[in-house]
């Protein structure tokens, strides 16, 4: 089964001393981590391929430019879908890139994101693919899921181990946009990384 291309982004904000991600329950009844506690995020549609660049230059049929430009759309319509929020596409910084392994019932190919909140923002979950959000610490949201009270996915618990020890959105961000970005598995032929120059608005 060829993996689907999806979109997740992993949302930061100050707390006291510490920083805060979000978290969205998905709903048990949902094939794909039924239940689990995940980042905003979701399949990359059709209608998010752009026709043109951002800046309006051709795009000149760079597969791996239309690929990079969608995972943005994409994560950005799903976060407002989901948790009711607008964010930007000059706010993500790519991550990591994750593939779904053979034997289960879906399987994608992941874009990840990280994107800073620097004001108050109000969660508005869809109340049907989502149905509950919350905050927590990294370090927090890690020991609920080694005691059983949450679960998390196995991306989304690898991403929260690798920002643990941060106790400040800026440090963070630019740790991460200057680090590699993690790719699993390791050398992945879903994994086409787009190098040029974007401006994103």
């Amino acid at each position: 089964m060829i993996p689907r291309p999806a979109s997740t982004v992993v949302l930061v904000r100050e707390a006291e001393n510490d920083i805060e991600t979000l978290l969205l329950l998905r709903n048990s009844k949902l094939t794909f981590e039924g239940g689990a506690w995940v980042f905003p995020g979701g399949k990359v549609d059709p209608d998010d391929y752009p026709s043109e660049n951002v800046d309006g230059a051709p795009h000149g049929g760079d597969q791996r430019k239309l690929d990079y430009l969608a995972a943005i759309n994409a994560v950005i319509r799903e976060t407002h879908e989901e948790a009711g929020l607008r964010i930007v596409p000059s706010d993500l910084i790519h991550i990591a890139h994750w593939t779904t392994p053979l034997g289960l019932p879906r399987r994608y190919a992941t874009w990840f994101f990280l994107c800073p909140l620097h004001t108050q923002v109000d969660i508005v979950v869809d109340d049907d693919e989502i149905l509950d959000y919350q905050w927590l610490t990294p370090r927090m949201a890690l020991a609920l899921h080694e005691a059983g009270t949450i679960r998390l996915p196995t991306p989304t618990s690898h991403t929260l181990q690798s920002i643990a020890h941060y106790n400040s959105v800026t440090r963070l961000c630019a740790d991460m946009r200057c680090a590699d970005i993690h790719v699993f598995p390791e050398n992945s032929d879903y994994y086409q990384p787009f190098e040029g120059a974007l401006k994103l608005p």
